[in-house]
């Protein structure tokens, strides 16, 4: 695991479109190509340090759910082979190699949809205080971590800087319209709820995850990444606990370090991370993809 981090690209002969927190976004013809850095961030800053091997786990794992679901839901995966990705991409193989996705170009939504299937985060603070999650009530009486009676469709903003906000349904409709809303939580549970089985069958618990939707060719696809360590709180199943907080495979060593010992004020600039958070969290990363996939990470 001594790979050198990968935080940022510069492919000059390649259109370059837009830097996320995590991923860089390039045109190839009339495909996107998404490229998977080390980046990392936390409480909506990105951090100076990159994680090792976290984008190859991020774009790997992605690649395993879009085809492991693909029965479930169409999605913009055209190739992860970077050899199969044309000329353009040629010189820069090697970087691109595990972390990269051609993909097909398609009008994201601007919800993000998020599907709890376990009382934590936010989730838990507000059913302490009223007795519902994201304005939904649940039963009374529930502890932290519990598991739903049913999973819940709680969608939120898609904020560019900050925070997502969390929405009503009636609100995501009105964004994008009753009968897609209706789409994206259908959609959205079903592929929770498939995911679930598969993953406690291999020792872990999605306590909750987003996914992305975009329209492609008039019908909805899924895009980005799909039930990953960044975009979900995974819980080993052998450490479940009902009653208080759960172990996890995300950025729990990363956010206790900036919470616990950094002195952070969470202002810029946010402080680089030292090498044995960075280690701790590059094997939580790849030991989810072992888990999940019941491979190892590829080279």
């Amino acid at each position: 695991m001594h790979a050198e981090a990968i935080t940022e690209t510069n492919f000059s002969g390649l259109e370059f479109l837009k830097r996320g927190k995590v991923r860089d976004l390039y045109r190839l013809d009339d495909m996107f190509l998404i490229v998977s850095t080390d980046r990392i961030s936390a409480f909506d800053f990105v951090l100076p340090t990159g994680i090792p091997l976290k984008g190859k786990v991020l774009n790997s794992l992605s690649l395993f759910w879009f085809q492991t679901l693909e029965s479930a839901s169409k999605n913009h995966l055209v190739t992860a082979d970077v050899d199969a990705m044309g000329s353009k991409v040629k010189p820069y193989a090697e970087i691109l190699r595990g972390r990269s996705m051609l993909v097909k170009r398609a009008k994201v939504v601007p919800v993000e949809c998020v599907v709890r299937g376990y009382l934590a985060g936010s989730g838990w603070k507000e059913y302490k205080a009223k007795g519902t999650v994201c304005g939904i009530k649940l039963p009374d009486g529930m502890v932290e971590s519990d598991r739903l009676p049913e999973p819940i469709f709680t969608p939120s903003t898609k904020a560019e800087t900050g925070h997502d906000e969390n929405i009503s349904f009636d609100q995501a409709a009105e964004i994008c319209g009753r009968e897609i809303a209706e789409q994206l939580r259908d959609g959205s549970i079903a592929l929770y709820k498939e995911a679930a089985v598969l993953a406690e069958k291999r020792g872990i618990i999605i306590c909750d995850t987003k996914f992305e939707w975009g329209i492609c060719d008039g019908e909805l696809i899924l895009v980005d990444e799909v039930l990953t360590p960044d975009s979900s709180r995974f819980w080993p199943m052998d450490q479940y606990r009902p009653g208080q907080p759960q172990p996890s495979f995300d950025k729990q060593y990363v956010r206790d370090w900036l919470e616990k010992e950094s002195g952070w004020k969470k202002e810029p600039p946010a402080p680089a991370l030292p090498p044995h958070v960075v280690e701790g969290t590059t094997k939580k990363y790849v030991e989810a993809y072992r888990m999940l996939t019941g491979a190892e990470l590829p080279a």
